[in-house]
């Protein structure tokens, strides 16, 4: 077998391992096969490019190799999963500025443009002003995860305006290269256009809407990818970079469905922005709190319990103690189930991965439209951390900046149990209804250790 066909060869079987990776990642019983299927062909894909005549040294290929494993291992191995969203903006950052890079060193091998076509040119237009603004605007989402920034909007008089002028001036730089490749100034002057509007566009989107940013991120790194990959002639970066895009873009439109949100709201409606002072959603109505053993009573009692995760769980990394809680009101007789929502926690995905790493059995998470019928003969739902997924406001208030959103019909369940460090509002900024209905109990502090003290309860009881 030539080398050039061993080549295209490795490039089709990593091709359809990244089909069937991708494919097994839509169900969490087979997440992991999926990841091992793509890394797989990640591999293959790599050691296939190494076949290449072109290249003539190796060892600046073997640094940076070392150098990545170097920074990726700790990232992969010791970064805890409160941070997990932060870790992957930051990793979309790397994609596009490694996509970056390709095309200016493209743009600068032939004669600075001047050998380039226009088709060539074209596709390195679209990977540098994509990855650009994909390199600021995950460095953005990063910050503002990480609270290095504020988490709420960052707003001033005409933003819209400008962020808008941003992408229509580097659009034009675009056609202008595209019709006359041999310009450096326009061409240089498209990737300054792109990292200022990458920071534009982020900046004014809040804390409630970054999941869908971070797929957003993910899919305009996907395209720059493709871009590359037409831009040097690369059909396996064509056809992965094809597939991050395409999947990040469908799963940000499922994310915004499931917040009754457009792309538009989500870009330009600086959703999350915190009230100065939210009052309480049921004016004189008190908050009933709860003892631990009282709770504990409800629990080792329950036929039915219904775990609703939130943010606050990763937060308080009680991953373990909801799964040993489970495991008691299971020996006593009672059936759990894990609710999920589409955008609880910080990325897509986020509850999954958080209860899969506690070893949660797969058939026991049930999806948001699956669970909902079930709350009404539920004993007790435990819900941990959540707050604007669980709000009935969104049913019926449509003053309410989060009306329309589908939301974890929780206050149907016969007792629901709040555990929650205070009555601080979530992302969005506003009280949620729930806390004050009549079968709702706040057991008040860290997740971690309020769970602690039921487990020793249930146990007791």
């Amino acid at each position: 077998m030539s080398r050039d066909l061993l080549i295209e060869a490795s490039y089709l079987a990593s091709s359809v391992l990244l089909v069937l990776g991708l494919r097994s990642l839509t169900r969490p019983d087979s997440a992991r096969r999926g990841m091992h299927l793509a890394a797989l062909g990640m591999l293959v894909a790599v050691v296939g490019t190494l076949l290449h005549r072109e290249i003539v040294d190796y060892r600046w290929i073997l640094g940076g190799l070392a150098l990545g494993s170097l920074i990726g291992y700790p990232m992969g191995m010791w970064v805890p999963m409160t941070a997990m969203p932060q870790r992957i903006a930051i990793s979309h950052m790397f994609g596009a500025l490694a996509a970056t890079l390709v095309g200016v060193a493209e743009f600068e091998t032939h004669a600075r443009g001047g050998a380039v076509g226009h088709a060539q040119m074209a596709a390195l237009g679209f990977e540098v002003l994509f990855g650009s603004l994909t390199i600021t605007g995950s460095l953005m989402a990063f910050l503002k995860l990480q609270e290095l920034l504020p988490g709420a909007p960052v707003t001033f008089r005409g933003q819209n305006l400008v962020s808008l002028a941003l992408f229509a001036g580097g659009i034009a730089l675009l056609a202008a290269l595209v019709g006359h490749p041999g310009q450096p100034a326009a061409f240089h002057a498209m990737i300054v256009v792109g990292l200022a509007f990458g920071v534009s566009l982020v900046l004014p989107i809040g804390g409630a809407d970054m999941p869908v940013v971070i797929s957003l991120l993910n899919s305009y790194a996907g395209l720059a990818s493709a871009a590359t990959g037409f831009a040097i002639g690369n059909n396996v970066l064509v056809i992965a970079g094809a597939l991050d895009g395409a999947s990040g873009f469908i799963l940000s439109i499922v994310m915004s469905k499931a917040m009754n949100r457009s792309f538009s709201n989500v870009l330009f409606g600086a959703f999350g922005t915190p009230q100065a002072a939210a009052g309480p959603a049921a004016p004189g109505l008190p908050v009933r709190a709860i003892t631990p053993e009282d709770a504990a009573i409800q629990l080792a009692y329950a036929r039915k319990v219904i775990v609703v995760p939130g943010y606050g769980l990763a937060v308080s990394q009680a991953q373990h103690q909801i799964r040993e809680l489970a495991a008691l009101v299971e020996k006593n007789g009672g059936e759990v189930l894990y609710a999920i929502h589409p955008v609880a926690g910080r990325m897509p995905g986020h509850m999954n991965v958080l209860l899969a790493e506690a070893d949660v059995p797969y058939d026991r998470l049930r999806e948001m439209d699956e669970v909902n019928p079930e709350f009404a003969s539920a004993d007790v739902v435990l819900v941990i951390g959540a707050n604007d997924v669980v709000n009935p406001a969104a049913k019926h208030d449509r003053a309410s900046p989060i009306y329309g959103m589908p939301i974890l019909e929780v206050e149907q369940a016969k007792s629901v149990l709040v555990l929650k460090r205070s009555m601080n509002p979530g992302f969005a900024g506003i009280e949620n209804e729930l806390f004050y209905r009549p079968q709702t109990s706040m057991l008040f502090g860290d997740a971690k250790q309020s769970l602690q003290r039921l487990i020793a309860e249930v146990r007791q009881a």
